[in-house]
């Protein structure tokens, strides 16, 4: 491979990273989670497969517009210096902008027209919340810039479910709330690593302003409020496949969330934050599984 061709592909994996593409997956999987629990029938698999490009499209755009808008905030934190933006390999101007516009205003197009445009709107929704209320309104001014903030994968959830069905139904409302809990101790987690980082660029997340015990305090508490509700679809048709996923996954997040409590430190910061990951894919690999055993049975 010639200099010439690595630094293009070199370029072209910034390019894809600017758009969060891990995010954007798990934002995903959060919609695909909402549609395996809504009653109803499922959509055909091509509108599924559009709907779900549609939403990791979407969080993408959101995902960009956030490196697009915190350049200046990036740069004064190690863990982000980095970023193309900062580095100043990529011009952050009008260009980059358009383009991030556009594929939003595509995505929602696509959610609208491969289902209905109750989906489209819980996809816009959520790109929105990250990228404007999150990033613009809120990430500098207040520690509950990360609960409002944490909307954005619930909105990918209602937008599954509406998929199915606009009537939201009782499991998908669930499934909401726990991805509301779920988002705030999975990025206060990675924020006790990069405490330093977060005081030295003044933006107020919880650890900064009240320390790393009583963040992994609040940690424990939305961390059991989650797993009791992630547990309540079982009342509303979800079976044992979903019931043992939600079970094993929460009590994992649990366990390490209380070893946080009892050692505030940085390994069981990163513990919790690895643990929180796990039981969200847990969480909505069951609530896919249940849903694909119910159709073929």
């Amino acid at each position: 491979m010639t200099a010439i061709a690595a630094k293009e592909q070199g370029a072209v994996r910034e390019a894809i990273m600017v758009f969060k593409p891990r995010i954007a997956l798990f934002i995903m999987l959060s919609a695909l989670g909402g549609l395996a629990v809504a009653q109803g029938t499922v959509p055909d698999i091509w509108r599924v497969s559009v709907l779900m490009v549609s939403v990791f499209l979407a969080a993408g755009a959101a995902g960009a517009f956030n490196q697009w808008a915190e350049r200046d905030l990036d740069a004064q934190m190690k863990r982000t210096a980095g970023r193309p933006f900062v580095t100043g390999q990529f011009t952050a101007g009008t260009g980059w902008l358009l383009a991030i516009v556009g594929l939003l205003a595509v995505s929602v197009a696509m959610a609208g027209l491969s289902t209905n445009w109750w989906a489209a709107l819980y996809t816009f929704l959520g790109a929105f919340t990250y990228g404007v209320v999150y990033t613009i309104w809120l990430k500098r001014r207040t520690w509950t810039n990360i609960i409002i903030g944490g909307l954005a994968g619930s909105f990918a959830v209602l937008a599954g479910a509406a998929a199915v069905d606009p009537a939201i139904g009782p499991s998908a409302l669930l499934l909401t709330v726990v991805l509301f809990l779920w988002t705030p101790p999975h990025f206060w987690s990675l924020a006790m690593l990069a405490r330093d980082d977060y005081a030295k660029a003044d933006v107020p997340m919880l650890p900064v302003i009240a320390g790393n015990r009583v963040c992994a305090q609040v940690i424990l508490a939305h961390t059991l409020s989650l797993t009791v509700i992630s547990l309540l679809p079982g009342f509303f048709g979800m079976g044992p496949i979903y019931l043992v996923c939600a079970a094993l996954g929460g009590g994992l997040f649990c366990w390490t969330s209380i070893k946080l409590v009892l050692d505030p430190g940085r390994t069981n910061a990163l513990k919790n934050f690895l643990a929180s990951l796990t039981q969200l894919c847990v969480l909505l690999g069951g609530a896919v599984a249940e849903r694909l055993i119910g159709t073929i049975a």
